[in-house]
């Protein structure tokens, strides 16, 4: 299985900005030695469309944040997968613990908005992961397989899906869990995909949780890891490419 190295940029860049870091990897990913993996970058809404004319024919696949369930209607201020995919999207994320956290959304909510991304030629990111205070109670690999059954749309197949599990105290914090928790993590949500989906071995299951150069290969070579959700460092064309760079 190929590995997927996906920035998410969050809310993060005016049209300036997005456009130069949109550029500067088009230029690595122009220059030779491409990375062994394939690339995604998920910029703020507002900058969809002029990435888009940015990164196409350079190998470099266009993601989104998030999506609304619904193709349309009365729903002021939200997108819809239909107008992801028109602006030039390939992926969405759907389920980060940000949007969980400030937004209220259940695991009802993002199956729907899955199945949403689905129904639209999207892959849909689905994301997951223990807060501290579950990790420490003991509850992590409990909770990680509660959000799966109840964010995983049925009826897909393992190339449309992703599954990013994304521990909540180390997004953003410097910390990350040690290889064996990582590998423990992933193996329960490949056990869980193989009941669930009829190629769920084939499933690809993402790290996301302070990614960064100096981690990226002892993280990309554990067992089950087929790729990375990187946050911060996705902001570095750099740092992001370093990353890439360290798919095994």
């Amino acid at each position: 299985m190929r590995k997927l190295i996906a920035g998410n940029w969050k809310m993060n860049g005016l049209k300036a900005d997005g456009l130069a870091l949109a550029r500067a990897l088009v230029a690595r990913a122009a220059a030779g030695d491409p990375p062994d993996c394939a690339l995604a970058v998920c910029p703020p809404a507002t900058l969809l469309v002029p990435i888009a004319d940015t990164l196409r024919g350079s190998g470099i696949a266009l993601g989104a944040q998030d999506c609304h369930a619904e193709a349309k209607g009365a729903h002021t201020g939200d997108i819809s997968a239909p107008m992801l995919k028109d602006a030039g999207c390939s992926y969405v994320i759907v389920g980060h613990s940000e949007r969980r956290t400030d937004h209220g959304e259940s695991d009802a909510i993002v199956q729907a908005k899955a199945r949403a991304a689905h129904g639209a030629g999207l892959v849909p990111i689905l994301c997951l992961g223990e807060t501290l205070a579950e990790r420490d109670a003991g509850e992590t690999l409990a909770v990680v397989e509660r959000q799966i059954g109840g964010s995983l749309p049925e009826g897909l197949r393992a190339a449309q899906i992703i599954i990013a599990y994304e521990p909540v105290w180390a997004i953003g914090t410097g910390r990350t869990p040690t290889a064996q928790e990582v590998a423990d993590v992933h193996a329960r949500l490949r056990a869980v995909l193989e009941e669930r989906v009829k190629d769920g071995a084939d499933v690809p299951i993402l790290y996301g949780g302070s990614v960064k150069p100096a981690n990226a290969l002892e993280l990309l070579s554990i067992a089950n890891v087929d790729g990375a959700l990187v946050g911060g460092a996705s902001l570095n064309a750099a740092d992001f490419w370093a990353i890439a760079q360290a798919c095994p």
